[in-house]
């Protein structure tokens, strides 16, 4: 069984000292020992449109065939800048938008394929069999699915949730990008 240690991304702690990240490596390794599943949190702070996409493109870069990353946000937050730069990471130079009336926009001309879902408009679960959504979700690309909380129960057992929030007080263009690997 794989088990996971809770982290919390450095780039919001840059001042902290050792012993706090001696005692988060401690704390996960006595969670390993015994035997206790805990998940991958990282959370990210953007203030810009261009921050965002560099983040989705560090995600891009980096992702493996078969992973999966959900997004979680409400209209306007980000979502398809986060893409945008997910595809610029794996090489996609076309244009990407979301396929909210298509619900499934397939990139084959990154170093590997990126299957980009769009279900907001998703009006029953069976909709997603009809597009094949398994050879997508257990293929060798990647996948995005945005609005994924309206089909939890479809998601495979390991995946990324990427959750977006804004928040005014901090400016118009702010974000908080956490994400969970389960």
């Amino acid at each position: 069984m794989e088990y996971f240690a809770k982290y919390i991304s450095a780039s919001k702690y840059r001042s902290l000292d050792e012993s706090y990240i001696c005692g988060k490596i401690n704390m996960a390794l006595y969670a390993y020992i015994q035997g206790v599943p805990m998940e991958i949190v990282t959370k990210h702070e953007t203030n810009s449109r261009e921050e965002t996409f560099e983040l989705g493109r560090r995600i891009g870069e980096s992702a493996a065939p078969g992973s999966v990353f959900t997004l979680i946000g409400d209209l306007g937050v980000g979502k398809t800048v986060l893409t945008q730069g997910v595809a610029a990471g794996l090489g996609i130079t076309g244009p990407v938008s979301s396929p909210t009336f298509t619900i499934l926009q397939v990139y084959d001309e990154g170093r590997i394929p990126f299957y980009h879902f769009d279900v907001y408009r998703i009006g029953d679960i069976s909709e997603m069999d009809e597009i094949g959504y398994e050879d997508y979700f257990f293929g060798d690309g990647i996948c995005i699915v945005e609005w994924a909380n309206l089909i939890e129960e479809l998601l495979p057992e390991h995946y990324t949730e990427i959750v977006i929030e804004k928040n005014l007080e901090k400016g118009y263009d702010y974000r908080l990008i956490t994400m969970t690997k389960h």
